[in-house]
Protein backbone atom coordinates (compact mmCIF):
# COMPACT_ATOMS: atom_id res chain seq x y z
CA UNK A 1 0.00 0.00 0.00
CA UNK A 2 0.94 3.86 -0.84
CA UNK A 3 -0.18 7.05 0.77
CA UNK A 4 -0.74 10.43 -1.19
CA UNK A 5 -0.97 13.47 -0.03
CA UNK A 6 -2.39 16.72 -2.20
CA UNK A 7 -1.86 19.78 -0.08
CA UNK A 8 -3.25 22.15 -1.25
CA UNK A 9 -6.23 20.87 -3.58
CA UNK A 10 -6.27 23.93 -6.36
CA UNK A 11 -8.56 25.37 -8.60
CA UNK A 12 -11.20 25.80 -5.44
CA UNK A 13 -11.69 27.93 -2.90
CA UNK A 14 -10.08 27.80 0.30
CA UNK A 15 -7.63 25.13 2.03
CA UNK A 16 -8.30 21.52 1.54
CA UNK A 17 -5.73 18.54 2.01
CA UNK A 18 -6.74 15.05 1.15
CA UNK A 19 -4.48 12.14 1.82
CA UNK A 20 -5.53 8.89 0.21
CA UNK A 21 -4.52 5.14 1.13
CA UNK A 22 -3.29 3.19 -2.57
CA UNK A 23 -4.13 -0.39 -2.81
CA UNK A 24 -3.75 -2.09 -6.39
CA UNK A 25 -4.05 0.74 -7.77
CA UNK A 26 -7.19 2.00 -6.20
CA UNK A 27 -7.93 4.30 -3.67
CA UNK A 28 -8.76 1.90 -0.60
CA UNK A 29 -9.59 5.16 2.08
CA UNK A 30 -9.50 8.45 2.27
CA UNK A 31 -9.11 11.40 4.75
CA UNK A 32 -10.32 15.14 4.03
CA UNK A 33 -8.73 17.80 6.09
CA UNK A 34 -9.94 21.46 6.17
CA UNK A 35 -6.37 23.24 6.81
CA UNK A 36 -7.68 26.89 7.62
CA UNK A 37 -10.36 28.27 10.02
CA UNK A 38 -11.29 31.76 10.55
CA UNK A 39 -13.91 32.01 13.18
CA UNK A 40 -16.71 34.33 11.82
CA UNK A 41 -19.06 32.57 14.27
CA UNK A 42 -17.70 33.72 17.04
CA UNK A 43 -17.20 37.68 15.53
CA UNK A 44 -20.56 37.54 14.69
CA UNK A 45 -21.79 37.19 18.96
CA UNK A 46 -22.90 40.29 21.05
CA UNK A 47 -23.68 42.03 17.90
CA UNK A 48 -27.02 43.36 16.10
CA UNK A 49 -28.90 40.78 14.46
CA UNK A 50 -30.26 43.25 11.68
CA UNK A 51 -26.21 43.40 10.86
CA UNK A 52 -25.31 39.96 10.69
CA UNK A 53 -25.63 39.22 6.74
CA UNK A 54 -23.47 42.06 5.99
CA UNK A 55 -20.90 40.03 8.07
CA UNK A 56 -21.80 36.82 7.37
CA UNK A 57 -21.96 37.41 3.70
CA UNK A 58 -18.07 37.46 4.32
CA UNK A 59 -17.99 34.13 4.89
CA UNK A 60 -17.07 33.77 1.21
CA UNK A 61 -15.74 35.67 -1.44
CA UNK A 62 -17.64 33.51 -3.78
CA UNK A 63 -20.79 32.17 -1.80
CA UNK A 64 -21.95 35.79 -0.69
CA UNK A 65 -24.81 36.49 -1.33
CA UNK A 66 -26.42 33.05 0.23
CA UNK A 67 -24.77 33.74 3.24
CA UNK A 68 -26.61 37.05 3.24
CA UNK A 69 -29.85 34.98 2.10
CA UNK A 70 -29.02 32.56 4.94
CA UNK A 71 -28.52 35.69 7.78
CA UNK A 72 -31.90 37.30 7.09
CA UNK A 73 -33.79 34.35 7.07
CA UNK A 74 -32.65 33.15 10.35
CA UNK A 75 -33.37 36.42 11.92
CA UNK A 76 -36.68 36.52 10.29
CA UNK A 77 -37.35 33.17 10.97
CA UNK A 78 -36.48 34.41 15.29
CA UNK A 79 -38.68 37.44 14.96
CA UNK A 80 -41.40 36.01 12.77
CA UNK A 81 -41.28 38.40 10.28
CA UNK A 82 -41.97 37.81 6.13
CA UNK A 83 -41.18 39.83 3.42
CA UNK A 84 -43.11 41.27 1.16
CA UNK A 85 -43.53 39.28 -2.42
CA UNK A 86 -40.93 42.36 -4.26
CA UNK A 87 -38.28 41.18 -1.34
CA UNK A 88 -38.66 37.96 -2.08
CA UNK A 89 -38.68 37.79 -5.66
CA UNK A 90 -35.67 40.13 -5.81
CA UNK A 91 -33.68 37.94 -3.13
CA UNK A 92 -34.75 35.10 -5.74
CA UNK A 93 -33.32 36.82 -8.81
CA UNK A 94 -29.89 37.49 -7.37
CA UNK A 95 -30.10 33.53 -6.50
CA UNK A 96 -30.66 32.39 -9.20
CA UNK A 97 -28.37 34.59 -11.32
CA UNK A 98 -25.44 33.29 -8.65
CA UNK A 99 -26.35 29.69 -9.71
CA UNK A 100 -25.64 30.70 -13.31
CA UNK A 101 -22.76 32.60 -12.86
CA UNK A 102 -21.36 29.63 -10.51
CA UNK A 103 -21.87 26.89 -12.39
CA UNK A 104 -20.82 27.94 -15.61
CA UNK A 105 -17.27 29.28 -13.83
CA UNK A 106 -16.54 25.96 -12.02
CA UNK A 107 -17.28 24.00 -15.30
CA UNK A 108 -14.97 25.65 -17.15
CA UNK A 109 -12.56 27.06 -15.21
CA UNK A 110 -12.30 24.67 -11.99
CA UNK A 111 -13.43 21.45 -13.57
CA UNK A 112 -13.08 21.23 -17.23
CA UNK A 113 -9.15 21.09 -16.93
CA UNK A 114 -9.52 17.84 -15.39
CA UNK A 115 -10.68 16.67 -18.36
CA UNK A 116 -9.14 18.86 -21.41
CA UNK A 117 -5.59 18.52 -22.28
CA UNK A 118 -4.70 21.92 -23.40
CA UNK A 119 -1.58 20.63 -24.72
CA UNK A 120 -3.60 18.43 -27.18
CA UNK A 121 -6.26 21.96 -28.21
CA UNK A 122 -2.92 22.64 -30.11
CA UNK A 123 -2.73 19.54 -32.36
CA UNK A 124 -6.48 19.78 -33.53
CA UNK A 125 -7.64 20.60 -36.87
CA UNK A 126 -9.92 23.79 -36.77
CA UNK A 127 -11.72 23.16 -39.48
CA UNK A 128 -12.69 19.39 -37.84
CA UNK A 129 -13.07 21.25 -34.91
CA UNK A 130 -15.54 23.63 -36.97
CA UNK A 131 -17.51 20.90 -38.00
CA UNK A 132 -17.74 19.22 -34.58
CA UNK A 133 -19.15 22.05 -33.00
CA UNK A 134 -21.52 22.95 -35.56
CA UNK A 135 -23.19 19.64 -34.86
CA UNK A 136 -23.46 20.03 -31.45
CA UNK A 137 -25.34 23.35 -31.18
CA UNK A 138 -25.82 26.90 -33.13
CA UNK A 139 -23.03 28.66 -30.68
CA UNK A 140 -22.16 31.70 -32.90
CA UNK A 141 -18.45 31.59 -32.55
CA UNK A 142 -17.84 27.96 -34.41
CA UNK A 143 -16.08 28.68 -37.59
CA UNK A 144 -12.53 27.26 -38.38
CA UNK A 145 -11.57 30.67 -39.24
CA UNK A 146 -12.15 31.36 -35.04
CA UNK A 147 -10.69 28.29 -33.87
CA UNK A 148 -7.53 29.02 -35.42
CA UNK A 149 -7.29 31.79 -34.37
CA UNK A 150 -7.69 30.31 -30.89
CA UNK A 151 -5.07 28.09 -31.62
CA UNK A 152 -2.59 30.68 -32.52
CA UNK A 153 -3.71 32.60 -29.52
CA UNK A 154 -3.15 29.52 -27.33
CA UNK A 155 0.10 28.49 -29.34
CA UNK A 156 1.62 32.42 -28.04
CA UNK A 157 0.25 31.70 -24.99
CA UNK A 158 2.21 28.50 -24.41
CA UNK A 159 5.58 30.12 -26.55
CA UNK A 160 5.66 33.07 -24.06
CA UNK A 161 6.42 30.96 -21.00
CA UNK A 162 3.60 32.52 -18.95
CA UNK A 163 1.04 30.07 -18.85
CA UNK A 164 -1.10 31.04 -15.61
CA UNK A 165 -3.76 29.02 -14.75
CA UNK A 166 -2.35 26.25 -17.27
CA UNK A 167 1.00 26.00 -15.35
CA UNK A 168 1.42 22.28 -13.33
CA UNK A 169 -1.13 21.10 -15.20
CA UNK A 170 -1.14 17.09 -16.13
CA UNK A 171 -1.13 17.58 -19.50
CA UNK A 172 -0.49 13.98 -21.43
CA UNK A 173 -1.78 11.91 -18.52
CA UNK A 174 -3.00 9.20 -19.46
CA UNK A 175 -6.35 9.28 -18.02
CA UNK A 176 -6.86 12.56 -20.77
CA UNK A 177 -8.28 10.74 -23.59
CA UNK A 178 -9.92 13.68 -25.41
CA UNK A 179 -9.75 13.98 -29.25
CA UNK A 180 -7.61 17.18 -29.81
CA UNK A 181 -10.75 18.49 -31.79
CA UNK A 182 -12.91 18.31 -27.90
CA UNK A 183 -9.56 19.94 -26.40
CA UNK A 184 -9.83 22.76 -29.34
CA UNK A 185 -13.56 23.33 -28.54
CA UNK A 186 -13.49 22.93 -24.77
CA UNK A 187 -10.32 26.08 -24.70
CA UNK A 188 -12.32 28.02 -26.85
CA UNK A 189 -15.31 27.99 -24.60
CA UNK A 190 -13.08 28.77 -21.85
CA UNK A 191 -11.78 31.72 -22.94
CA UNK A 192 -15.59 32.59 -23.81
CA UNK A 193 -16.88 32.42 -20.31
CA UNK A 194 -13.86 34.52 -18.94
CA UNK A 195 -15.83 37.33 -20.95
CA UNK A 196 -19.71 35.72 -19.83
CA UNK A 197 -18.30 35.92 -16.05
CA UNK A 198 -17.22 39.30 -16.51
CA UNK A 199 -20.87 40.02 -18.18
CA UNK A 200 -23.05 38.59 -16.33
CA UNK A 201 -21.86 39.27 -13.39
CA UNK A 202 -23.53 42.86 -14.03
CA UNK A 203 -26.87 41.45 -12.43
CA UNK A 204 -25.61 41.02 -9.20
CA UNK A 205 -24.34 44.80 -9.40
CA UNK A 206 -27.63 45.78 -10.61
CA UNK A 207 -29.93 44.21 -8.23
CA UNK A 208 -27.20 44.10 -5.19
CA UNK A 209 -25.20 47.85 -5.78
CA UNK A 210 -21.72 45.76 -6.00
CA UNK A 211 -20.13 42.60 -6.75
CA UNK A 212 -19.40 40.21 -5.27
CA UNK A 213 -20.79 41.43 -1.62
CA UNK A 214 -24.09 42.99 -2.28
CA UNK A 215 -25.34 45.86 0.10
CA UNK A 216 -29.01 45.56 -0.61
CA UNK A 217 -30.08 43.07 1.85
CA UNK A 218 -32.22 43.74 4.65
CA UNK A 219 -33.71 41.81 7.49
CA UNK A 220 -37.64 42.37 6.71
CA UNK A 221 -37.00 42.92 2.85
CA UNK A 222 -34.92 45.05 0.55
CA UNK A 223 -33.00 47.70 -0.06
CA UNK A 224 -33.84 48.42 -3.42
CA UNK A 225 -36.24 51.05 -3.91
CA UNK A 226 -38.69 50.48 -7.13
CA UNK A 227 -40.09 53.36 -8.97
CA UNK A 228 -40.95 52.63 -12.67
CA UNK A 229 -40.46 56.05 -13.47
CA UNK A 230 -37.26 56.85 -11.57
CA UNK A 231 -33.65 56.74 -12.19
CA UNK A 232 -32.49 56.23 -8.83
CA UNK A 233 -34.65 53.14 -8.66
CA UNK A 234 -35.69 49.74 -10.46
CA UNK A 235 -37.66 50.92 -13.33
CA UNK A 236 -38.14 49.86 -16.97
CA UNK A 237 -34.63 50.57 -17.65
CA UNK A 238 -33.46 47.70 -15.24
CA UNK A 239 -35.57 45.42 -16.47
CA UNK A 240 -34.42 45.37 -20.23
CA UNK A 241 -30.93 45.80 -19.01
CA UNK A 242 -31.80 42.36 -16.87
CA UNK A 243 -33.35 40.65 -19.76
CA UNK A 244 -30.73 41.10 -21.83
CA UNK A 245 -27.98 39.56 -19.46
CA UNK A 246 -30.42 36.71 -18.44
CA UNK A 247 -30.91 35.74 -22.49
CA UNK A 248 -27.33 35.53 -22.86
CA UNK A 249 -26.64 33.85 -19.99
CA UNK A 250 -29.51 31.11 -21.23
CA UNK A 251 -28.22 31.34 -24.87
CA UNK A 252 -24.72 30.13 -23.56
CA UNK A 253 -25.64 27.44 -21.20
CA UNK A 254 -28.09 26.19 -24.03
CA UNK A 255 -25.49 26.35 -26.80
CA UNK A 256 -22.02 25.89 -25.38
CA UNK A 257 -22.10 24.81 -21.96
CA UNK A 258 -24.14 21.69 -22.04
CA UNK A 259 -23.08 20.69 -25.50
CA UNK A 260 -19.85 21.02 -24.22
CA UNK A 261 -20.53 18.68 -20.92
CA UNK A 262 -22.27 15.57 -23.09
CA UNK A 263 -19.88 15.92 -25.40
CA UNK A 264 -17.17 15.10 -22.75
CA UNK A 265 -19.44 12.83 -20.69
CA UNK A 266 -19.79 10.76 -23.96
CA UNK A 267 -15.71 10.14 -24.02
CA UNK A 268 -15.58 9.38 -20.47
CA UNK A 269 -18.25 6.72 -19.70
CA UNK A 270 -16.39 4.66 -17.60
CA UNK A 271 -16.73 7.75 -14.66
CA UNK A 272 -20.30 6.83 -14.60
CA UNK A 273 -19.33 3.81 -12.48
CA UNK A 274 -16.57 6.31 -10.49
CA UNK A 275 -17.04 8.31 -7.45
CA UNK A 276 -20.18 7.82 -6.14
CA UNK A 277 -19.82 7.94 -2.33
CA UNK A 278 -22.64 8.05 0.18
CA UNK A 279 -26.00 7.65 -2.07
CA UNK A 280 -27.89 8.87 0.65
CA UNK A 281 -28.61 13.15 -0.05
CA UNK A 282 -30.59 15.99 1.95
CA UNK A 283 -31.94 19.28 0.41
CA UNK A 284 -33.41 21.97 2.34
CA UNK A 285 -35.77 22.82 -1.03
CA UNK A 286 -35.80 26.75 -2.23
CA UNK A 287 -37.77 29.26 -4.55
CA UNK A 288 -40.88 29.10 -3.08
CA UNK A 289 -43.05 31.50 -4.73
CA UNK A 290 -45.90 31.60 -2.03
CA UNK A 291 -44.40 32.99 1.45
CA UNK A 292 -42.76 30.60 3.55
CA UNK A 293 -43.59 30.95 6.72
CA UNK A 294 -40.97 31.90 9.50
CA UNK A 295 -38.46 28.83 10.01
CA UNK A 296 -39.95 26.71 7.70
CA UNK A 297 -38.93 24.96 4.49
CA UNK A 298 -39.41 25.56 0.81
CA UNK A 299 -42.18 22.81 -0.09
CA UNK A 300 -43.19 23.37 -3.21
CA UNK A 301 -40.29 25.52 -4.56
CA UNK A 302 -38.02 25.16 -8.21
CA UNK A 303 -35.36 23.58 -5.85
CA UNK A 304 -36.69 20.33 -4.15
CA UNK A 305 -36.85 19.33 -0.67
CA UNK A 306 -36.23 16.17 0.90
CA UNK A 307 -34.25 13.35 2.24
CA UNK A 308 -33.03 9.85 0.79
CA UNK A 309 -31.09 7.46 2.77
CA UNK A 310 -28.77 4.78 1.72
CA UNK A 311 -29.46 4.74 -1.86
CA UNK A 312 -33.24 3.99 -1.59
CA UNK A 313 -36.89 5.15 -3.83
CA UNK A 314 -38.39 7.08 -0.78
CA UNK A 315 -38.00 11.03 -0.35
CA UNK A 316 -38.48 11.26 3.02
CA UNK A 317 -39.27 15.20 4.24
CA UNK A 318 -36.49 17.20 5.82
CA UNK A 319 -36.63 17.79 9.99
CA UNK A 320 -34.03 20.09 10.85
CA UNK A 321 -34.21 19.51 14.14
CA UNK A 322 -32.70 16.02 13.29
CA UNK A 323 -29.67 18.22 12.32
CA UNK A 324 -26.50 17.87 14.58
CA UNK A 325 -22.77 18.57 14.48
CA UNK A 326 -19.83 16.19 15.55
CA UNK A 327 -16.02 17.13 16.58
CA UNK A 328 -15.15 13.76 16.74
CA UNK A 329 -12.25 14.22 14.31
CA UNK A 330 -12.45 18.31 14.24
CA UNK A 331 -10.38 20.53 15.93
CA UNK A 332 -13.08 21.51 18.14
CA UNK A 333 -14.19 20.68 21.30
CA UNK A 334 -17.78 20.97 23.23
CA UNK A 335 -17.44 21.66 27.30
CA UNK A 336 -20.05 18.51 27.37
CA UNK A 337 -17.33 16.46 25.76
CA UNK A 338 -16.38 15.97 22.38
CA UNK A 339 -18.54 12.31 21.96
CA UNK A 340 -21.50 14.49 22.05
CA UNK A 341 -23.17 16.09 18.84
CA UNK A 342 -25.18 19.05 19.50
CA UNK A 343 -27.85 20.91 17.56
CA UNK A 344 -26.66 23.83 15.69
CA UNK A 345 -28.74 25.87 18.12
CA UNK A 346 -26.51 24.78 21.19
CA UNK A 347 -23.02 24.63 18.88
CA UNK A 348 -20.15 26.08 20.08
CA UNK A 349 -17.44 27.23 17.95
CA UNK A 350 -14.35 26.19 20.46
CA UNK A 351 -11.18 25.99 18.22
CA UNK A 352 -8.81 23.31 19.86
CA UNK A 353 -5.75 22.69 17.61
CA UNK A 354 -4.00 18.82 18.20
CA UNK A 355 -2.39 18.36 15.14
CA UNK A 356 1.25 18.27 14.20
CA UNK A 357 3.22 21.14 13.91
CA UNK A 358 3.52 22.46 10.18
CA UNK A 359 5.18 21.18 8.30
CA UNK A 360 4.12 17.36 8.83
CA UNK A 361 4.39 14.01 6.41
CA UNK A 362 1.14 12.75 7.33
CA UNK A 363 -2.70 13.46 9.77
CA UNK A 364 -2.80 11.55 12.32
CA UNK A 365 -6.20 10.18 10.85
CA UNK A 366 -7.02 8.49 14.29
CA UNK A 367 -7.12 11.44 15.91
CA UNK A 368 -8.38 15.08 15.06
CA UNK A 369 -7.58 15.98 11.37
CA UNK A 370 -9.75 18.75 10.14
CA UNK A 371 -10.90 22.42 11.01
CA UNK A 372 -14.98 21.12 9.91
CA UNK A 373 -16.68 19.62 12.18
CA UNK A 374 -19.15 16.87 10.82
CA UNK A 375 -22.83 17.59 10.02
CA UNK A 376 -25.35 14.80 10.55
CA UNK A 377 -29.04 14.02 9.54
CA UNK A 378 -30.06 11.63 12.60
CA UNK A 379 -26.79 10.06 12.29
CA UNK A 380 -26.71 9.78 8.89
CA UNK A 381 -23.82 11.02 6.63
CA UNK A 382 -25.28 12.86 3.88
CA UNK A 383 -24.15 14.57 0.46
CA UNK A 384 -25.70 17.84 -0.63
CA UNK A 385 -25.12 19.76 -3.45
CA UNK A 386 -26.61 19.55 -7.78
CA UNK A 387 -26.75 15.81 -7.79
CA UNK A 388 -28.79 15.38 -4.20
CA UNK A 389 -31.31 18.13 -5.54
CA UNK A 390 -31.51 16.20 -8.94
CA UNK A 391 -31.76 12.99 -7.28
CA UNK A 392 -34.52 14.05 -4.91
CA UNK A 393 -36.42 16.33 -7.64
CA UNK A 394 -35.91 13.10 -10.08
CA UNK A 395 -37.45 10.49 -7.90
CA UNK A 396 -40.21 12.48 -6.69
CA UNK A 397 -41.41 13.16 -10.46
CA UNK A 398 -40.60 16.87 -9.90
CA UNK A 399 -42.38 18.59 -13.26
CA UNK A 400 -39.07 20.60 -14.10
CA UNK A 401 -36.39 18.05 -12.88
CA UNK A 402 -37.69 14.76 -14.06
CA UNK A 403 -37.69 15.64 -17.70
CA UNK A 404 -34.12 17.41 -17.85
CA UNK A 405 -32.45 14.81 -16.51
CA UNK A 406 -34.67 12.03 -18.11
CA UNK A 407 -33.95 14.04 -21.71
CA UNK A 408 -29.95 14.04 -20.91
CA UNK A 409 -30.01 10.57 -19.58
CA UNK A 410 -31.52 9.80 -22.76
CA UNK A 411 -28.75 11.36 -24.81
CA UNK A 412 -25.86 9.70 -22.99
CA UNK A 413 -27.43 6.45 -23.56
CA UNK A 414 -27.66 5.67 -20.19
CA UNK A 415 -30.35 5.05 -16.73
CA UNK A 416 -31.09 7.19 -13.48
CA UNK A 417 -28.40 4.35 -12.16
CA UNK A 418 -25.41 6.64 -13.44
CA UNK A 419 -26.54 9.50 -11.48
CA UNK A 420 -24.41 8.47 -8.03
CA UNK A 421 -21.10 9.38 -10.14
CA UNK A 422 -18.80 12.01 -10.49
CA UNK A 423 -19.95 12.12 -14.51
CA UNK A 424 -23.54 12.25 -12.55
CA UNK A 425 -22.51 14.75 -10.41
CA UNK A 426 -21.06 16.70 -13.07
CA UNK A 427 -24.10 16.73 -15.08
CA UNK A 428 -26.50 17.63 -12.47
CA UNK A 429 -24.76 20.64 -12.25
CA UNK A 430 -25.21 21.44 -15.75
CA UNK A 431 -28.68 20.34 -16.03
CA UNK A 432 -29.97 22.71 -12.93
CA UNK A 433 -28.07 25.54 -14.61
CA UNK A 434 -30.32 25.31 -17.48
CA UNK A 435 -33.04 25.31 -14.53
CA UNK A 436 -31.97 28.24 -12.90
CA UNK A 437 -30.83 30.34 -16.52
CA UNK A 438 -34.74 29.78 -17.62
CA UNK A 439 -35.73 30.33 -14.11
CA UNK A 440 -34.29 33.78 -14.03
CA UNK A 441 -36.18 34.97 -16.87
CA UNK A 442 -39.62 33.60 -15.14
CA UNK A 443 -38.60 35.67 -11.88
CA UNK A 444 -37.97 38.89 -14.24
CA UNK A 445 -41.39 38.46 -15.73
CA UNK A 446 -42.84 37.66 -12.28
CA UNK A 447 -41.64 40.74 -10.54
CA UNK A 448 -41.99 43.34 -13.50
CA UNK A 449 -45.55 42.15 -13.47
CA UNK A 450 -46.31 42.60 -9.62
CA UNK A 451 -45.06 46.29 -10.18
CA UNK A 452 -46.60 47.01 -13.26
CA UNK A 453 -50.13 46.35 -11.09
CA UNK A 454 -49.11 48.49 -8.35
CA UNK A 455 -47.27 46.76 -5.78
CA UNK A 456 -44.34 48.54 -5.34
CA UNK A 457 -43.42 47.31 -1.48
CA UNK A 458 -40.45 46.20 -0.30
CA UNK A 459 -39.47 46.34 3.09
CA UNK A 460 -41.53 44.92 6.08
CA UNK A 461 -40.86 47.18 8.74
CA UNK A 462 -43.16 46.22 11.47
CA UNK A 463 -40.61 44.36 13.98
CA UNK A 464 -37.76 46.60 12.88
CA UNK A 465 -37.25 48.26 16.61
CA UNK A 466 -36.14 46.14 18.96
CA UNK A 467 -37.79 47.51 21.42
CA UNK A 468 -40.87 45.21 19.93
CA UNK A 469 -38.63 42.28 19.84
CA UNK A 470 -39.01 39.40 22.60
CA UNK A 471 -36.03 39.05 25.52
CA UNK A 472 -35.02 35.43 23.67
CA UNK A 473 -35.11 34.46 20.28
CA UNK A 474 -33.97 31.32 17.97
CA UNK A 475 -34.11 30.79 14.17
CA UNK A 476 -32.69 29.16 11.13
CA UNK A 477 -32.45 30.31 7.63
CA UNK A 478 -32.59 28.06 5.08
CA UNK A 479 -31.42 28.35 1.38
CA UNK A 480 -30.18 25.73 -1.43
CA UNK A 481 -26.87 27.33 -2.22
CA UNK A 482 -25.01 26.27 -5.99
CA UNK A 483 -22.79 23.86 -3.70
CA UNK A 484 -25.87 22.40 -2.12
CA UNK A 485 -28.13 23.07 1.54
CA UNK A 486 -26.85 25.90 3.47
CA UNK A 487 -28.61 26.57 6.88
CA UNK A 488 -27.63 30.19 9.56
CA UNK A 489 -29.11 29.43 13.20
CA UNK A 490 -29.09 32.43 14.91
CA UNK A 491 -30.09 32.84 19.00
CA UNK A 492 -31.04 36.16 20.28
CA UNK A 493 -31.39 37.48 23.52
CA UNK A 494 -31.56 41.00 24.56
CA UNK A 495 -31.36 42.28 21.56
CA UNK A 496 -28.09 40.98 20.50
CA UNK A 497 -26.87 37.85 19.03
CA UNK A 498 -25.85 35.21 21.78
CA UNK A 499 -25.17 32.37 19.43
CA UNK A 500 -24.63 31.95 15.57
CA UNK A 501 -23.55 28.91 13.70
CA UNK A 502 -23.59 28.43 9.75
CA UNK A 503 -23.58 24.60 8.77
CA UNK A 504 -22.82 24.75 4.75
CA UNK A 505 -22.62 22.63 1.90
CA UNK A 506 -19.02 22.11 1.94
CA UNK A 507 -19.27 20.95 5.83
CA UNK A 508 -21.40 18.53 4.88
CA UNK A 509 -19.87 17.21 1.98
CA UNK A 510 -15.91 17.48 3.51
CA UNK A 511 -16.22 16.47 6.68
CA UNK A 512 -14.36 14.15 8.46
CA UNK A 513 -15.19 10.86 9.58
CA UNK A 514 -17.78 11.51 12.80
CA UNK A 515 -17.25 9.64 15.89
CA UNK A 516 -19.20 6.27 14.66
CA UNK A 517 -16.28 6.41 11.70
CA UNK A 518 -18.49 7.19 9.64
CA UNK A 519 -17.13 9.16 6.45
CA UNK A 520 -18.16 12.25 4.75
CA UNK A 521 -18.87 12.65 1.02
CA UNK A 522 -15.77 13.37 -0.01
CA UNK A 523 -14.26 10.73 1.67
CA UNK A 524 -16.17 7.97 0.46
CA UNK A 525 -16.85 9.10 -3.04
CA UNK A 526 -12.49 8.72 -3.18
CA UNK A 527 -12.85 5.21 -2.53
CA UNK A 528 -12.43 2.98 -5.08
CA UNK A 529 -11.57 5.82 -7.74
CA UNK A 530 -8.14 3.95 -9.91
CA UNK A 531 -4.83 6.63 -10.07
CA UNK A 532 -2.95 5.56 -12.69
CA UNK A 533 -0.02 7.61 -11.77
CA UNK A 534 0.70 8.47 -8.14
CA UNK A 535 3.09 11.37 -8.67
CA UNK A 536 0.31 12.62 -10.95
CA UNK A 537 -3.07 11.54 -9.27
CA UNK A 538 -5.54 13.48 -11.87
CA UNK A 539 -7.93 11.02 -11.02
CA UNK A 540 -8.48 12.03 -7.43
CA UNK A 541 -8.76 15.58 -8.23
CA UNK A 542 -11.81 14.29 -10.88
CA UNK A 543 -13.66 12.93 -7.74
CA UNK A 544 -12.98 16.27 -5.58
CA UNK A 545 -13.69 18.96 -8.39
CA UNK A 546 -16.85 17.11 -9.40
CA UNK A 547 -18.38 18.41 -5.85
CA UNK A 548 -17.22 22.33 -6.30
CA UNK A 549 -15.53 22.65 -2.75
CA UNK A 550 -15.28 26.03 -1.18
CA UNK A 551 -13.14 25.35 2.18
CA UNK A 552 -13.84 29.03 2.71
CA UNK A 553 -17.52 28.48 3.53
CA UNK A 554 -16.82 25.24 5.23
CA UNK A 555 -14.01 26.38 7.67
CA UNK A 556 -15.43 29.89 9.09
CA UNK A 557 -6.86 31.87 11.49
CA UNK A 558 -4.30 30.63 9.73
CA UNK A 559 -1.38 29.35 10.97
CA UNK A 560 1.59 31.71 11.39
CA UNK A 561 4.12 28.92 10.62
CA UNK A 562 2.70 28.63 7.30
CA UNK A 563 2.39 25.06 5.00
CA UNK A 564 4.09 24.49 1.87
CA UNK A 565 3.29 25.59 -1.45
CA UNK A 566 1.81 22.48 -2.91
CA UNK A 567 2.55 19.11 -2.50
CA UNK A 568 2.00 15.65 -4.25
CA UNK A 569 3.91 12.65 -2.14
CA UNK A 570 3.95 9.02 -2.52
CA UNK A 571 5.48 6.25 -0.35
Amino acid sequence: MSRIVIDPVTRIEGHLRVEAQLDGGKVAKAWSSTTMWRGLEKILVGRDPRDAWYFAQRICGVCTTVHALASVRAVEAALEITPPLNARLLRDLISASQYVHDHVVHFYHLHALDWVDVTGALKADPKRTAALAQSLSDYPQSSATHFSAVRKRLQAFVQGGRLGPFSGGYWGHPAMTLPPEVDLLAVSHYLDALEFQRDYARAHAILGGKSPHPQTYLVGGMASPIDLNSEDAINASTFQALRELFQKGLDFVQQAYLPDLLAIAKAYPEWTKIGGGLDSYLAFGDMARDPVPPGQLAGGGVLPSGVIRNGGSHVEPVDPALIAEDVARAWFTYPQGDATALSPFDGETNPHYTGPDPPYEYLDVDSKYSWLKAPRYDGLAVEVGPLARMVIGYTQGDRRIRPLVAGALRELGATPAVLPSVLGRTLSRGLETLLMARYTLELLDALEANVRGGDLSIFAGGKWDPSSWPAHAQGAGFVEAPRGGLSHWIVISDQRIENYQAVVPSTWNASPRDGDGNPGAYEAALVGTPVADPERPLEVLRVLHSFDPCMACAAHLLDANGRPLAQVRVQ
